[in-house]
């Protein structure tokens, strides 16, 4: 009986202690780990957010970039850090699902090592190319590259939803455009307005504004019909290739076992940012369509996600070891 009245006040003090603890949350500075290199749209999308929840929480709130496998450094971060609420995840749908199915052997698996928060935006992915390239539509580039064994086009990294998106164009297309991984979408960004690659499938967000200056050309966006940020684009589907689809979600998750009332507390300062006028005007402006869910709703999105996911990635053949 002493035991049982021991182990019963010891789970009272636990309960209490957590409870006492989110009352107090934030009372220090929160990170957001972006498992990809600064200057890619996982870097804008936290930048982009990160004020308006300083205000929110009233503690400064950090971008920390920690890029390299695919993600996988950083997220592994994230799910042994302390579920404490003062580290958060920025997602994409290679963290939270392609590296699911692509990578056997990872360090973290996303449904059982991280608290999924809630979305912050989904996007379009382009097919862009250098202006030298003298392709203007997806299938003269179909052509060139059937011609032309070196062409070459980047990606965020290995096994990523960008590398996928070309392994769908070579599986339709029965073209062997060469695949060559960056560490961020950033750093590939540059080198393709700089022509030292040829181009790459990318989101929306970070290559907007190189297209509209004339720096990339885009060729199609992949999906079933035209972008109103970009509507004299094609889509993939229309120019002859409707397996060629790709959409991406930016997202915020926490370790597991991150207590509800701190979950549900960061919860509500995201849905205020993101409702916030300027900041869903600067998702916007970068042709990024604003998203929030419950946790309980992202989780459910994510397990379709991730079967979504396997899917392609067993038609394409894509799998990796770390």
């Amino acid at each position: 009986m002493h035991r049982l009245t021991s182990v019963s006040c010891a789970m009272i003090s636990l309960a209490a202690s957590t409870h006492l603890h989110a009352q107090t949350f934030p009372s220090k500075a929160i990170r957001i780990v972006v498992p990809f290199a600064a200057g890619g749209p996982s870097d804008i999308t936290a930048r982009n957010i990160a004020p308006r929840m300083t205000e929110l929480l009233g503690v400064s709130i950090v971008v920390d970039n920690r890029g390299g496998a695919n993600g996988m450094i950083g997220s592994e971060i994230v799910a042994k850090a302390p579920p404490d609420g003062y580290t958060l995840l920025g997602g994409t749908a290679s963290i939270t699902s392609i590296n699911m199915v692509v990578y056997p052997k990872r360090p973290y698996d996303t449904l059982r090592d991280l608290q999924p928060l809630t979305p912050l935006m989904s996007t379009s992915t382009l097919l862009v190319v250098h202006p030298s390239l003298p392709s203007r539509n997806l299938k003269d580039l179909v052509a060139l590259a059937k011609s032309r064994p070196d062409l070459a086009m980047a990606s965020a990294g290995n096994g990523g939803i960008l590398h996928l998106a070309l392994e769908q164009l070579n599986n339709q297309a029965r073209t062997k455009i060469i695949h060559v991984p960056y560490k961020g979408a950033g750093p590939a960004v540059i080198d393709v307005i700089a022509g030292q690659i040829n181009g790459m499938f990318v989101d929306l967000p970070v290559i907007l504004p190189y297209v509209k200056s004339g720096k990339a050309r885009a060729i199609a966006i992949a999906s079933p019909k035209r972008s109103v940020y970009l509507p004299d684009v094609p889509s993939t589907a229309e120019s002859g290739f409707p397996g060629v689809l790709v959409s991406n979600v930016y997202s915020l998750l926490l370790p597991a076992k991150t207590p509800r009332d701190i979950v549900m507390k960061l919860h509500d300062a995201v849905a205020k940012t993101m409702a916030t006028p300027d900041v869903r005007e600067k998702f916007i402006n970068v042709g990024a369509d604003p998203l929030v869910m419950s946790p309980e709703e992202f989780t459910a999105f994510i397990r379709k996600d991730i079967e979504m996911w396997a899917a392609v990635a067993k038609a394409a053949g894509v799998k990796f070891d770390q």
